[in-house]
């Protein structure tokens, strides 16, 4: 009996996580078809990457990218719709031909269109995890209300989930598990002094030692914020306590994470630092199909080390832990204010040993509450990053 053929939408394929999921499916033409790619204005690229999959659907949020996108397609007899403006997004992440949807749309951008997909009860491929830092609780109780499927794209939350016993849920806490372990390859700066802290370029924080990466996350896994991204995720993901989810460092970025169970057992899943394999995953779950992926030689590895990370180095995973026991907006205010930190930074207005600091500040003057609806998360984050913009203007002049 054949498979059946699941339609896919990539919300950010032209980014590196979309990119890798293009490079999957193009595997298995018997068991996924590109019915809609989405992006935020890169025309040439997604252009292209119509036309290579025959794509019925193309969305882009920029309306002007949109209509240069439609006459691109046009001229080159391309049978592809597109759609432009706000809405795009959310309107092919719950077009009914979609089946899957890969949600990579970096940043709080990405928000509005991964709630829809959850909302139309899609197999949701999580791999926007500012959605769930934001905007947690509401995501996960409109899964549980859809009946959509939520599978986490994240390399260390995947590992996570390929560790827990078989028929768990995201959302739901695990039995017999004690404590998450996320490993954190530490980044390109991890033996750096204070000082070349102070000198860091764009360029040099983008360079990561193991991974091929966007370059907001590149920058958010230098500062370790990434990670505390993800602390937060896991806590939200797997249903456990932020004093059951440990973070280590691990160089070799071999070990993705662990799981800890109450009679001493810790399982672990390994591979190679390549983001195919929970892409694949996650697209044929529960089953399993190649990805490209090389195989792991153990041999030549030879050997995986773990250590406590430093917090006084990297402060903002320690405000990312404060933020995931506050709870409620505080994850959303931290979010925000981090966007706009990294963002000035890689436009060469903010030193990259400030982007914490920003942070902090913000989160200080911050009051958090609960989260009664989407408006809320919203308002909370609009105020964090007017605040955190108020607060680099002055020494963008300096930087």
């Amino acid at each position: 009996m054949s498979a059946v053929v699941r339609g896919v939408a990539i919300l950010g394929s032209t980014g590196s996580v979309g990119e890798h999921t293009l490079d999957v499916v193009a595997r298995h033409p018997d068991r996924f078809r590109v019915v809609a790619l989405g992006a935020n204005r890169n025309v040439e690229k997604l252009a292209d990457q119509c036309l290579r999959f025959s794509v019925p659907y193309a969305a882009l949020a920029d309306p002007d990218a949109a209509a240069r996108l439609e006459g691109e397609l046009r001229a080159r007899k391309a049978p592809t719709r597109v759609i432009g403006g706000a809405d795009a997004l959310v309107e092919i992440a719950a077009l009914p031909e979609v089946d899957s949807v890969m949600a990579a749309i970096v940043g709080a951008a990405g928000l509005r269109s991964t709630l829809a997909a959850a909302r139309a009860g899609k197999r949701l491929l999580l791999a926007n995890k500012e959605s769930l830092v934001m905007a947690g609780p509401l995501l996960m109780q409109i899964v549980r209300n859809s009946g959509a499927t939520l599978l986490p794209i994240d390399s260390e939350h995947n590992a996570v989930f390929q560790c827990l016993p078989p028929g768990s849920r995201c959302g739901e806490a695990p039995p017999g598990v004690r404590k998450i372990l996320l490993t954190a390859s530490g980044g390109p700066f991890l033996d750096a002094d204070r000082a070349r802290l102070d000198r860091v370029t764009p360029d040099e924080a983008c360079a990561h030692p193991n991974w091929v990466m966007g370059r907001k996350i590149s920058v958010d896994s230098a500062t370790l914020m990434n990670k505390g991204l993800e602390f937060i995720e896991a806590c939200l993901l797997f249903g456990v306590r932020p004093d059951q989810v440990e973070v280590v460092i691990h160089r070799e970025s071999i070990v993705h994470s662990l799981v800890e169970y109450v009679d001493g057992s810790m399982l672990a899943q390994l591979g190679a630092p390549d983001m195919r394999t929970p892409i694949a995953h996650a697209l044929a779950w529960p089953e399993r199909v190649t990805s490209g992926v090389q195989s792991l030689d153990l041999v030549k590895v030879g050997h995986l080390r773990f250590e406590a990370p430093d917090l006084r180095r990297f402060p903002a995973l320690a405000l990312a832990q404060d933020a995931a026991l506050a709870g409620g907006l505080r994850p959303a205010s931290l979010n925000a204010a981090n966007e706009v930190a990294v963002s000035a930074f890689l436009e060469g207005g903010l030193n990259f040993a400030r982007i914490p600091a920003v942070i902090e500040s913000v989160m200080a003057t911050t009051s958090g509450g609960e989260i009664r609806d989407l408006d809320d998360v919203l308002a909370a984050d609009a105020e964090a990053r007017e605040r955190a913009s108020s607060i680099i203007r002055p020494r963008a002049v300096h930087a």
